[in-house]
């Protein structure tokens, strides 16, 4: 128990620094152009302020409710979701030719967040009951089949990135629950397929496909903005420019504050901000896995492997795109980049995985752990004749045989 507290320290602290760093450097990212456009350089740094303050109640009160009842509401968050992904096809606020957002008042929601936890907590949900699929016919149904509902209208908005991290994610929560890695393989072999057809039929991704594999053939044109990054990364040096200094946001990087935050990072405080970066995700995965590892309830164990994975999954994706390892997919980069959606449902996982910590140690499963066998224990199977018993050693059996002849000769 001492351990899973020392990780739950170790998750909420690096939480914390990342929101506040976050902070930062939105206000250097946006300070100058906010300052242009809406005559208040803190402009974007109050919004996000705003959304962090909302995030970090509910993750407090995460924390505090049990997360076995997410469990009981699981069908409601997917329908939810399904819903809200259909309703922002339809009125849906337009930007830059996609609808991922839907306007509530003076602030914008994006469903596809709520979606990715739904999908966790509905996935852990029915990998603890069910035994893990085995071939990849029991993968499709209904694993599958929903998670190729949620990619469709996903990409109908179109977000290929949230589709990629949807992939990761329930790829994480299988193998944990014990899905055969030659099946795994298959079914993310199939996804893969499919997702380079969706890239080649819709021009523009096709066109950042081949920008990634040489940015600098058209370098004012589909290449602009991942060779922007990378020459906004190199100009740090070790130590960078100085906090405040990029000269990359002034206009010649697009979505400096949200994509595209970790160029400027790299810019102004070098290699070592940018490998502090790196470190404080790599935390916050040892934290969230050990977390993982540690529960005895299967339906934590496997929402806690799904939340950390989805976390640092993004993170990935998102350093490795701007650093020009792999295509722009649009994913922002957790607790730092601008966007309230982004920023409160990442809370509300950690919030979830805090209070998965605090059970970890829990006696009582909520459901029994399907991927043992016949789901019960293995003491109780060993009792009844179900399994092996433990070989006792020589010195016991002695020990009982001695007892037996003396209670023979009395």
């Amino acid at each position: 128990m001492k351990r899973t507290n020392l990780e739950a320290s170790i998750l909420t602290l690096v939480t914390l620094a990342l929101v506040a760093f976050g902070l930062v450097m939105v206000y250097s990212a946006t300070s100058a152009s906010a300052a242009l456009h809406n005559g208040d350089p803190a402009y974007f740094l109050k919004r996000q302020a705003g959304y962090a303050l909302l995030g970090l109640v509910l993750l407090a009160a995460a924390s505090r409710i049990d997360y076995r009842v997410l469990r009981g509401l699981a069908p409601v968050l997917v329908v939810s979701s399904l819903a809200l992904l259909l309703g922002v096809l339809v009125v849906g606020q337009a930007v830059n030719g996609a609808r991922r957002w839907i306007p509530v008042g003076p602030a914008v929601f994006q469903p596809s967040e709520l979606a990715k936890l739904a999908l966790a907590v509905w996935a852990a949900s029915y990998l603890s009951r069910k035994r893990p699929p085995q071939t990849l016919k029991q993968l499709w149904r209904p694993i599958g089949l929903l998670t190729t509902v949620f990619c469709v209208l996903l990409l109908a908005e179109p977000d290929l990135g949230t589709s990629i991290a949807i992939l990761l994610m329930l790829a994480a929560m299988l193998l944990v629950a014990g899905t055969p890695v030659r099946v795994l393989g298959a079914g993310l072999g199939i996804a893969a397929a499919v997702s380079m057809l969706a890239v080649w039929f819709e021009p523009y991704r096709r066109a950042r496909l081949f920008s990634f594999i040489d940015p600098w053939r058209d370098a004012h044109g589909a290449g602009y903005q991942t060779v922007q990054a990378m020459i906004g990364l190199g100009s740090g040096g070790i130590f960078g420019r100085g906090l405040g200094q990029s000269v990359a946001k002034l206009n010649f990087l697009p979505e400096a504050h949200t994509d595209m935050i970790f160029a400027i990072i790299g810019e102004e405080l070098g290699l070592v901000g940018a490998t502090a970066l790196v470190a404080a995700y790599s935390a916050f995965a040892y934290a969230g896995l050990r977390i993982a590892l540690t529960c005895r309830d299967p339906f934590g164990k496997r929402l806690a492997a799904g939340l950390t994975v989805l976390v640092c999954g993004q993170a990935s994706i998102n350093l490795a795109a701007v650093m020009g390892l792999a295509p722009l997919t649009g994913i922002p980069l957790p607790f730092v980049s601008y966007g309230g959606s982004s920023l409160v449902v990442a809370l509300v996982a950690v919030g979830i995985l805090l209070n998965i910590a605090g059970n970890a140690g829990a006696k009582r499963a909520s459901v029994p752990d399907r991927s043992r066998g016949d789901g019960r224990p293995r003491a109780a199977r060993a009792r009844s004749g179900g399994g092996a018993q433990r070989p006792r050693r020589a010195g016991d059996v002695r020990r009982v045989a001695g007892a037996r002849r003396g209670a023979a000769r009395s």
